[in-house]
């Protein structure tokens, strides 16, 4: 799979064709052989059985790369390369092609965990500068010259453009980098990884340069969900460090970004950077980096990622190398980060970092290259060798600085982990021995996905298979009356514990487990109390840390310990095995992976399923039900040897659990009822609880585990009888476990669920088939197919966990609702942003006001349904009023007042960002992984300036004011008044002061310009008269000529920290003499309605072009009645009211 050359020669010599053949062959081979393992399994021991198992699954592994991991990505490459015939590619473009696939494979696996963006960068470091001569003179030919030199324009990272770094840069070699990029609002499993594709494919530029012989080659890639910033294609990572204040010079004819650091000296250097987490003191540093007014930052960006790249930057500037760069970088942020960064001045090398506990990195070690990932999904494709990052280990205990850690990968350096070069964020380097490297257990076989849209759907309707298969081959059923044949030999069943139960020297049996295998535990131990009553066995389940804890003897020699375990490498189960084991006891694991820690430490290991059953969601579930069939096998066992069941007992017992995958499948089949029970009803109930009585008790416990992973809730489980006793006050959602109860046990809980209805409790009741007692009275009834101890445990447990799947993605539904409006919002005020609109203009904008009713309504509408009862209180309440302040329809400056400790600027639209954020966190249910605790930031999308942009908010800013001196009123008619004046002449800005008897009084705080020659009623301290008096009182903006001297003014309120009026701005302006009639109805704003409605009462129809003649101050200044007499008077003149 790595030998790239081998790869080519099959490619170009059509041997593919041959393999195809062959993949085929195996994989009808290992159908076959699964027939006959399954007719003749009983004739195997359990030791051939394992072996035939590794042979098949080894087999199985190979069928799978030949087919899905060699000739499927020959397809794929081809398809890349946009050549019809192969032999145009060029061995070493082939490779090319083949790492751009291979990381776009990894870039679809990964996207369950983010797909809103993402983005790819393919940098190429050429043998030397005739190579960049050659490829440019072939780009020339091609007719691709001017695109070319369009892609290279400087500026932030976009789809499509390419970054040159000539001769003489970095390594002294000249590198090429393409970026590519999409954000998507639907964000669609599988569509950003195909326009990616789309356009590599389609681009000629990259076809011409990539069969090039190359020095080096990297590829970052990164897909997302946003926290920080709009889904656009700026904020797309990667991330470069471009600056509004690059220098920016040409080079034959092409324009050159050029950044100089004292190390490296002057050159077009780039960096770039991909995150993910979150940089949570993002505002304060880039406020710090563009300090006095400056603005370094496009407006188009807004991720958190840009500040990376810069602060290096800033390192660099000081003389600082890029290790050191990049490490003083990492250590000025707050928050739990993993960071990807490269850059042409050291293009050989990649930097990664990882502090905290909310992200992972991992780095694939290959033949003759590095990969990294942040999942080990993202890297077996390529290599099952790999080093894990520990970003939580301080180096020195107890000094937080020394978390944290960095690799520097360099491609000269091939040989193993040689190339890493380790440092811990103190600066303090360590080794990374041989050891160090571990091997990945599964492959891409055990990470495919098969279409669904999660691993836990996959791995739920797998479970039936999984249980099939810990029964195969491992008892005989003969006919007639004989005794049952168990085919556990000496490595499940070791010869001294059958002697000791021969004996009868077993007293006690201890099953032990952590989290869902103790449930497991729990219900074997109900087969154990059941199958083995009169033995004089105590039995009993607990967890492993509490065995350990409490139930260690000095000698365990009477005692049986089976250990329940997924992975084999719990710690709490393992040291309880270890410490039990050297107190003689005899030890039994059941775990599903061959070559755990925990099999070298039993003395008898039964495999559940194949031995190799991986599970890659975090919520185990298809493992629960073979540890409980394993579990049940092997009590039966112990049954016939201690004599406390008949023949017939173990075999009907036996027959029970070989229905059990059918039954399973049956449940399966009811997904979608099973969908439609818990999808309205999970959105509207805080607390949750589960129930059930007798053995369902243990699937009520497993089934609240699940519920509590998947949907991040705080839920108890209890037997149905407690129930009524405990806290029904709280009016929970409650999950009845009821299938395969007895006849009595039953009447009781009908009785029980009719209370919890009258206590206003949701309830949902998993019953038997036919069973229709519960209809009248239960929120909804499943009902699923009737069976006996023990299969209900299995069925109820089953129906649960698809229940609670499809909780979960209800939940992450809701989180869908907010994220995709949070997107359109962000879209729309990108646009606008782009355009320089200020955030009356964003307010007042149709579209921006057209989505935020919308959300509105329909988030009112699913309120009033009781939806989002996951989120808080605060969050419903802040959406609520953020939505009206956004819209406009509460004043802004009660949203300054009441969101003074939170909001990151003056902009609703900012923290109704934050909010969303917020409320996103709070509803993502991933459903494969557990949320990470290092989630939502809160600087969202706050801008630096918080004063819109026009001549009047411009001038306010130099006067030192915000728009928080503005009403709401008074900044939407400035934004409006902007246009109608032409130049400001001079000012006077008014200290307004209460006087005597709450009189306020006026004195001149400050002048310039024009009011230096003018005389002011003001320059003595006085009661204020006239408009600035009429101004104090309605506190609205007045604009036209003055009432005596009839100079073009315009006079605003400002408002001080107690949101009272403490100033007046009187502006001395010139007007726009050359405003369209269209552009006066603008700024006049309703004015024109009024106006329009008193001609109307007259009896002449109104026209636009009446107001053509018209100057905008009178337009302004005058009232509704006086514009109107003065237009009735022009039309008499001209005698048009008679035509």
């Amino acid at each position: 799979k790595q030998d790239s050359s081998l790869q080519y020669a099959l490619f170009v010599s059509g041997e593919s064709e041959r393999l195809t053949h062959l993949s085929q062959a195996m994989n009808a081979l290992i159908e076959g052989e699964e027939e006959l393992i399954e007719r003749h399994a009983s004739s195997f021991s359990t030791r051939e059985m394992e072996q035939t198992g590794n042979s098949l699954t080894m087999l199985r592994d190979i069928a799978w790369a030949l087919e899905k991991d060699i000739l499927s990505n020959i397809e794929k490459i081809i398809y890349l390369a946009g050549q019809r015939d192969k032999k145009t590619i060029s061995r070493d473009g082939f490779r090319k092609y083949r790492n751009i696939n291979l990381l776009l494979n990894s870039l679809d696996r990964l996207e369950v965990r983010g797909r809103d963006s993402a983005g790819i960068q393919i940098v190429f470091t050429l043998e030397d500068g005739e190579t960049l001569i050659k490829a440019k003179r072939e780009i020339k030919d091609r007719g691709l010259y001017d695109q070319w030199k369009e892609r290279l324009a400087p500026g932030d990272l976009m789809d499509g453009s390419i970054h040159l770094s000539h001769p003489g840069s970095g390594n002294g070699l000249p590198t090429t980098a393409f970026t590519y990029k999409r954000a998507s609002v639907t964000g669609k499993l599988g569509e950003n990884g195909s326009y990616l594709r789309k356009r590599i494919r389609s681009d000629q530029i990259l076809h011409t340069i990539i069969n090039d012989t190359t020095e080096s080659d990297m590829y970052l890639a990164h897909t997302r969900w946003a926290s920080v910033g709009s889904i656009t294609e700026e904020n797309c990572h990667p991330v470069n460090n471009f600056t509004l204040d690059t220098e920016i010079d040409e080079l034959e004819d092409i324009p050159f970004p050029y950044k100089e650091y004292p190390r490296y000296g002057r050159g077009n250097w780039s960096i770039n950077v991909a995150l993910n987490g979150d940089i949570d003191n993002y505002g304060a540093l880039r406020a710090q980096l563009e300090g006095d007014g400056r603005e370094n930052i496009g407006r188009g960006i807004t991720t958190d990622t840009k500040i990376i790249p810069l602060q290096i930057e800033k390192y660099l500037r000081k003389g600082h190398d890029l290790t050191e760069a990049f490490r003083l970088t990492l250590n000025d942020f707050e928050g739990s980060h993993a960071i990807a960064m490269e850059s042409n001045l050291e293009p050989e090398k990649v930097f990664l970092a990882l502090r905290g506990s909310g992200q992972s990195l991992y780095v694939g070690i290959c033949d003759n290259q590095y990969m990294f990932s942040s999942e080990l999904y993202g890297l077996v494709e390529v290599t099952p060798h790999f080093i894990k990052m520990d970003g939580e280990h301080e180096r020195v205990e107890g000094n937080a600085r020394t978390k944290g850690q960095i690799f520097i990968l360099n491609k000269t350096q091939k040989d193993g982990s040689k190339g890493i070069y380790a440092l811990y964020y103190d600066g303090h380097p360590f080794d990374i021995p041989e050891t160090g490297i571990e091997k990945a257990e599964i492959t891409t076989r055990d990470i495919d996905r098969k279409g669904y849209p999660h691993y836990l759907l996959k791995e739920i309707l797998e479970a039936p298979s999984s249980v099939k298969k810990t029964l195969r081959g491992k008892y005989h059923i003969p006919p007639g009356n004989a005794s049952v044949v168990f085919n556990l030999d000496d490595n499940v069943l070791p010869p001294r514990l059958r002697d000791a139960l021969e004996k009868g020297s077993i007293g006690h049996i201890f099953i032990v487990g952590q989290g869902t295998a103790h449930v497991a535990a729990k219900a074997i131990a109900e087969a154990l109390s059941r199958y083995l009553e009169g033995s004089g066995i105590v039995t009993r389940a607990k967890t492993s840390s509490e065995f350990s804890g409490f139930s260690l003897r000095e000698d365990l020699g009477d005692t049986l310990i089976i250990s329940i375990t997924q992975s084999g490498t719990t710690t709490d189960t393992n040291r309880a095995v270890a410490l039990a084991r050297e107190r003689n006891a005899h030890i039994i694991a059941i775990v599903n992976r061959r070559q755990s820690d925990i099999t070298h430490i039993a003395d008898g290991v039964f495999y559940t399923s194949d031995g190799r059953d991986i599970e890659m969601s975090v919520a185990s579930t298809k493992a629960f039900y073979s540890q409980i069939i394993a579990g049940y096998i092997l009590v039966l066992n112990f049954a016939q040897i201690l004599g406390t069941m008949s023949d017939s007992g173990i075999t009907d017992a036996l027959r029970k659990l070989e229905e059990v995958p059918d039954k399973m499948q049956r449940v399966l089949s009811m997904r979608e009822i099973i969908k439609k029970s818990a999808w309205d009803i999970v959105k509207k109930k805080v607390y949750w609880a589960v129930v059930g009585s007798g053995p369902n008790k243990v699937a009520a416990d497993e089934i609240r585990i699940k519920l509590s992973e998947l949907c991040y809730k705080t839920i108890s489980s209890d037997i149905v009888e407690n129930k009524k006793h405990i806290d029904l006050s709280s009016e929970p959602l409650v999950i009845v476990c009821a299938a395969g109860n007895p006849e009595p046990v039953i009447e009781d809980i009908v009785k029980d669920v009719a209370i919890f209805k009258a206590h206003e409790a949701a309830t949902v009741v998993i019953a038997d088939e036919g069973e229709t007692r519960f209809n009248g009275i239960s929120d909804s009834v499943i009902n699923i197919p009737r069976s006996s101890f023990p299969t209900p445990i299995i069925l109820n447990t089953l129906t649960g966990h698809i229940w609670g799947y499809y909780a979960a993605c209800s939940i992450d539904e809701d989180g869908a609702f907010f994220r995709d409006f949070r997107k359109k919002l962000s879209v729309k005020e990108n646009e606008l942003e782009k355009e320089g609109a200020s955030l009356f203009d964003k307010m007042a904008d149709r579209e921006i006001q057209r989505i935020i009713e919308e959300f509105s309504s329909d988030f009112h509408a699913r309120r009033n349904r009781g939806f989002f009862s996951s989120m808080s209180v605060e969050l419903i309440s802040d959406l609520t009023l953020l939505l009206k302040y956004a819209a406009g329809k509460l004043p802004l400056e009660d949203f300054w007042e009441e969101f003074k400790e939170k909001r990151p600027s003056s902009s609703p639209l900012d923290m109704l960002d934050i909010s969303l954020g917020h409320t996103v966190d709070e509803l993502a249910r991933p459903i494969d992984a557990i949320r990470h605790q290092a989630k939502t930031v809160t600087v969202g999308t706050s801008r630096k300036g918080e004063v819109p942009r026009g001549i009047i908010f411009d001038f306010l800013k130099n006067l030192a004011f915000s728009l928080e001196n503005l009403t709401t009123k008074d900044g939407f008619t400035t934004r409006r008044l902007q246009k109608a004046i032409f130049a400001i002449k001079g000012y006077t800005l008014y200290n307004v002061e209460k006087g005597a008897e709450e009189v306020p009084t006026l004195s001149i705080e400050k002048r310039d310009g024009a009011s230096l020659a003018m005389k002011s009623r003001a320059e003595m301290p006085g009661p204020i008269k006239g408009t600035k008096k009429t101004i104090i009182s309605t506190g609205d903006i007045y604009a036209g000529l003055g009432k005596s001297d009839k100079k073009p003014i315009v006079i605003i309120p400002l408002l001080g920290q107690n949101r009272i009026i403490d100033y007046i701005l009187l502006l001395h302006v010139a007007f726009n003499r050359d405003l369209t009639v269209s552009e006066k109805k603008e700024i006049i704003g309703n004015k024109v309605n009024s106006v329009s409605d008193l001609i109307n009462e007259r009896d002449v129809p109104w026209k636009d072009k009446y107001l053509e003649g018209l100057p905008i101050e009178f337009l302004l200044g005058e009232g509704d009645d006086v514009i109107a007499t003065n237009i009735m008077e022009s039309l008499e003149e001209i005698g048009r009211v008679t035509e």
